[in-house]
């Protein structure tokens, strides 16, 4: 999955509009007006369409998680900017902002079409250096937006 497919989705997902998403752009220090979160959110072969790059993607995540769990704690140490992002840090930065434990994450991936243990769940979360650590395929990126947006858009 690419970055722009990603926040097609989100979007989709989380029923944000263009005010929303200009917002969570800008609370990440990204000033975007309509047409520019429109052309982001554009299929690979439309024309007028921008490629969503890794470091963007981060930061809206990031602004995300601020939106919906409010800001760090003092003290705690600032994130680094990124260089590059993987469907590991987005399901990572995903379960953070939407306050998911692990049996929701379940649920989720459940609804979506892809059955997980809690080992396999568990292991897409591990540092990378971690024995035990998983790539998380597209595959599961998919189902969990699959998921998500059956989840939240019934309710």
């Amino acid at each position: 999955m690419n970055n722009n497919d990603i926040l097609r989705r989100l979007r989709y997902a989380l029923n944000l509009n263009d005010g929303q998403m200009i917002r969570l752009f800008s609370r990440a220090g990204h000033d975007l007006n309509a047409g520019d979160v429109r052309a982001l959110l554009g299929k690979e072969d439309e024309e007028g369409t921008v490629i969503c790059m890794d470091d963007l993607l981060s930061a809206f995540l990031d602004s995300l998680i601020v939106e919906r769990r409010g800001p760090p704690k003092p003290g705690t140490p600032a994130s680094s900017p990124v260089q590059s992002i993987n469907n590991n840090d987005i399901l990572k930065k995903l379960r953070i902002a939407l306050k998911l434990q692990e049996q929701d994450m379940l649920r989720i991936l459940k609804t979506g079409g892809q059955s997980l243990s809690k080992g396999e769940l568990s292991a897409l979360f591990r540092k990378p250096q971690h024995k035990h650590y998983r790539t998380c395929g597209d595959q599961v990126l998919r189902a969990f937006f699959r998921g998500l947006t059956l989840e939240q858009r019934s309710a």
